[in-house]
């Protein structure tokens, strides 16, 4: 239980030091790291695919994200390691394409798209998987995180809600892949 427990928090404070010192290097070079966030339909904006989670506009911007971040990944690292891994990179990845094929012009940055994957998806797995555990953590997200639904609504023209759409469907979608994996596990 002892070493479960340091990997999964060896790798959240791992992802704490890499998002600081980005920031720091961003802030140091006053913001000239954002210009490789998602820009859409533009070739030079693919970068911004696997990068722009980590990117954040200010300290204030990434303080917002870090702690919902931290709490969804550590609810799903319960699963595995390795099906956290997969998730991110699955939600980065079909997240980004999506804002990058269809975002409105903007360099789309911040974690946001990642968290609202998590989300998503510890959501979906309720559904999908209809385990306890499941269960359990989509009433946590629901009460803990229940409110952040209200992203997916374009209230605010300076915040990407096209990253939260996609990430959330990004989530989802991934629940339901994976759903086949667990299915064999049991």
């Amino acid at each position: 239980m002892k070493i479960w427990l340091q990997q999964r928090f060896h790798i959240l404070v791992g992802l704490v030091l890499i998002l600081f010192l980005i920031q720091i290097i961003d802030t140091l070079t006053d913001g000239t790291l954002n210009n490789f966030g998602i820009i859409p339909r533009y070739s030079q904006g693919l970068i911004g695919i696997p990068l722009s989670p980590f990117l954040h506009s200010s300290w204030a911007h990434l303080f917002s994200n870090l702690p919902a971040l931290l709490a969804l990944s550590a609810l799903l690292m319960t699963h595995s390691i390795r099906y956290y891994i997969l998730a991110s990179l699955f939600i980065i990845f079909t997240e980004g394409t999506l804002v990058w094929l269809f975002g409105r012009m903007a360099i789309h940055i911040g974690a946001s798209g990642w968290i609202f994957g998590l989300w998503g998806l510890l959501l979906a797995n309720a559904y999908f998987l209809r385990r306890a555990k499941d269960f359990f953590f989509s009433i946590l997200v629901i009460i803990y995180y229940g409110g952040i639904a209200f992203g997916l609504l374009p209230l605010q023209e300076n915040i990407s809600t096209e990253s939260h759409i996609f990430g959330a469907i990004s989530g989802i979608i991934f629940s339901w892949l994976s759903r086949k994996w667990f299915i064999k596990q049991r």
